[in-house]
């Protein structure tokens, strides 16, 4: 049976206004397995990304952070900065929403791998070269040599996704936590982002929290999910469960519009609902 790689026990967050403190995370509890997906399904506002970030130490002194955040045993709330900035990027990897604002347009796409690498790896030189080409041709990225040398402002929302996603992946981390990463890619990219997710998580077996406001996403990728509203977890369950059995009225109301949205596409593109 696989143990819990993050486990997440009463996780409060406090944002501090003057003399009151305002909690906007309340008492959040969740695991995620090894190589488990956990879906987080919530709308704006939900408290989804807040919650990531409060677990990452991302947020800065305005905020007040309670609870528990154990990944492999170590507390990730209460360890020191300097080992949580040597975790992330390397045990655990973040993939966020907007690629574009990961990467600096005033360097090209290898100056910027061969920084990740120089960073977290003992590679030279001359390796890093050979992993940046690795890492996009596993990626399907065509002609790496050229692309490398491009500024990202030449390339694609979801070609720089891609690349994001494949230098994540080349760390070995045990956690990759993806927050919102189709949103700000056209329809196709998503497709293909989407299908390089479920084949990380079949070929590479790492453990996975992945953030959206599409139930038909998570659908696809989670064996698990919770669903957030106003920064609670209103239901923790299997996909299955969520979709079919929902316990709580706002889940069931999220469910039926997406069911309603497909069965709208369904009579536009088929001439009848399926």
């Amino acid at each position: 049976m696989n143990e819990n790689i993050l486990e997440v026990k009463n996780l409060n967050v406090y944002f501090r206004e003057k003399n009151n403190n305002i909690k906007i995370i309340d008492d959040v509890s969740f695991s995620v397995k090894e190589s488990e997906c956990l879906g987080i399904l919530g709308e704006s506002g939900s408290g989804k990304s807040m919650t990531i970030k409060s677990i990452l130490r991302l947020l800065d002194n305005n905020f007040r952070v309670e609870g528990e955040a154990l990944f492999n045993n170590i507390d990730l709330i209460k360890e020191s900065s300097g080992n949580i900035r040597k975790l992330r990027g390397n045990k655990i990897c973040m993939i966020l929403q907007n690629p574009m604002t990961c990467f600096d347009p005033l360097y090209r796409i290898y100056n910027q791998m061969q920084e990740t690498f120089l960073e977290h790896t003992d590679l030279n030189k001359k390796q890093i070269y050979q992993k940046c080409i690795d890492t996009l041709n596993i990626m399907k990225i065509r002609n790496p040599e050229d692309t490398i040398k491009k500024y990202p402002h030449q390339l694609s929302g979801g070609m720089l996704q891609r690349i994001m996603i494949g230098l994540a992946l080349s760390l070995n981390p045990k956690l990759i936590i993806a927050d919102e990463p189709t949103t700000a890619i056209d329809s196709i990219s998503q497709n293909t982002i989407m299908n390089e997710f479920l084949r990380i998580k079949k070929e590479n077996k790492v453990s996975m929290l992945f953030i959206s406001h599409d139930l038909g996403i998570l659908s696809k990728i989670s064996n698990k999910m919770i669903v957030m509203k106003k920064g609670r977890i209103l239901e923790n369950a299997s996909v299955g469960d969520i979709i079919f059995n929902s316990k709580d009225e706002y889940t069931a109301s999220l469910v039926s519009k997406r069911m309603s949205v497909m069965k709208k596409f369904n009579e536009i593109v088929y001439g009848d609902a399926i």
